[in-house]
């Protein structure tokens, strides 16, 4: 995943919603229920973990039992060491008191609690990380690491590459983000390579492989909230040696781990993103920025988050106001004034008649008058004056632009540009003519889309006639 170009945008929950989400994370509300419990008699060693001789009393104050009782103990304590609810009075002695961040989980702001979640997060992640070191521990006590295959910094490079893509899939608009993904999907998606048709054995290996780190992985992510996890199934795992563990029909994928991010973890990738320099939107963060930040800020947006961010802005305006600064935004000649005309046309169609007056005043606008006659017209006003051809070709050149800029060569596009030819006799020879920054560029794109040889011809000799008129 590449941080030059961003990423989808994401539709957060509220963050006092996911406050609450995060306070009742099975591993922040233990480790806060320890910090509360830690007291003068409590003892830590050299690293801040809870000494061994005391887990017990910590996994009954947890409600915990069972073989993993101790080990999960021991864990929420860390957290609660790494995040400030408890801190470390005198490490010679290994006392400790309640952390100053302890009362933020109480008396804070919910972006003081998700601040200590993140921390936790933090904390976890490094955790899962590290790979199984039982029966690596030998005579003396001692791990011996030469016996351990593991690069701690490709390791946390993996699993990040994995939520990454996880974190595209639920910010994508072309699916459910509530929908959890198949773990050999998931698992595929950072091993096979892209152009690869047919995966190799060796590849499917590794991808089983990956699959059963995934697993203990993700069993680790899920107290902390950041993920709903169904594990692999055990059957399939006895078998592991027998037959690789690799992707087989969609009827029995989920036996092989169904993992989707949580809205509250949602929220923490892209809080994670956005430290390591990704450029990581939401849904809201134009609501109080300027009309040209937002035409600018969602050309790149699918359309259903670029309706939702217009509505956000849209809310916080008075109507006429705000057609008024989104058609002053709208204006220009620049490669990206199509796009902004377009995004100013949508935003403006969710504006009521009350904005009416705004579309008037640009009626003789060469850039603006065509979009404000349709709105007017769409909105059944009276004494809307007929557009001149040269505004209407102008028009059809600027909305062609604008679409090739927001979806490339798409089937709607294609569809468009046969309607323009049939429609209008003698298209090309007037069209070429127009005076718009985008004409050749268009006529080019046109004579690339039409399925018509002859008419594919036309446009493309108008589109060399633009280009000479325009001295290219």
């Amino acid at each position: 995943m590449s941080d030059s170009s961003p990423l989808p945008p994401v539709r957060l929950h509220p963050e006092a919603e996911l406050a609450r989400d995060a306070l009742s994370t099975p591993l922040l509300s233990r480790a806060a229920r320890l910090a509360r419990w830690a007291g003068p008699d409590t003892r830590v060693d050299a690293g801040g973990g809870l000494v061994d001789e005391q887990l017990p009393a910590a996994a009954e104050v947890l409600g915990l039992s069972g073989d993993d009782a101790a080990a999960d103990a021991s864990e929420a304590w860390r957290v609660a060491v790494d995040t400030g609810l408890v801190e470390v009075v005198d490490e010679e002695q290994g006392t400790v008191r309640a952390g100053e961040d302890l009362a933020l989980l109480t008396g804070g702001s919910p972006q003081d609690v998700l601040a200590v979640w993140l921390a936790a997060l933090e904390t976890v992640l490094a955790d899962a990380s590290v790979p199984d070191l039982d029966g690596l521990v030998d005579e003396d006590g001692e791990v011996d690491l030469s016996a351990l295959d593991w690069d701690p910094e490709a390791e946390a490079e993996f699993l990040d590459g994995v939520l990454g893509n996880l974190y595209l899939l639920t910010a994508g608009e072309d699916t459910p983000g509530d929908a959890p993904v198949p773990l050999p999907a998931l698992a595929a998606s950072v091993i096979v390579p892209s152009d690869m048709g047919e995966p190799t054995n060796d590849v499917l290996e590794q991808v089983s492989d990956a699959m059963m780190r995934l697993d203990d992985q993700f069993r680790m992510l899920e107290p902390v909230g950041l993920v709903a996890y169904r594990p692999v199934d055990e059957a399939l795992m006895a078998d592991a040696d027998e037959e690789p563990a690799a992707p087989v029909d969609d009827t029995d994928v989920s036996r092989y781990g169904m993992v989707r991010l949580t809205p509250l973890g949602l929220y923490g990738m892209r809080a994670r993103l956005l430290e390591a320099g990704f450029e990581a939107p939401a849904v809201g963060d134009l609501a109080d920025k300027g009309a040209d930040a937002l035409l600018d800020g969602t050309a790149a947006f699918p359309p259903g988050a670029a309706q939702a961010e217009t509505e956000q802005w849209l809310q916080r305006r008075e109507s006429l106001t705000a057609a008024r600064e989104l058609l002053a935004a709208a204006r220009g000649s620049d490669a990206g004034a199509p796009l902004r005309r377009l995004r100013c046309q949508q935003a403006l169609s969710l504006v009521g008649a009350s904005a009416e007056p705004a579309l008037r005043e640009v009626l003789d606008d060469a850039e603006l008058g065509g979009l404000a006659r349709v709105w007017l017209t769409e909105h059944g006003a009276v004494d809307v004056p007929a557009p001149s051809e040269a505004m209407v070709y102008w028009l059809t050149i600027d909305t062609v632009a604008a679409q090739l800029a927001a979806e490339g060569n798409s089937e709607e596009l294609r569809a468009l540009v046969e309607g323009l030819a049939r429609q209008h006799g003698g298209f090309f020879e007037a069209v070429w003519r127009v005076d718009h920054p985008a004409t050749a560029d268009v006529l080019e794109a046109m004579g690339r889309l039409h399925p018509d040889k002859k008419v594919a011809k036309e446009a493309r000799k108008a589109a060399f006639k633009a280009r000479s008129q325009q001295g290219g």
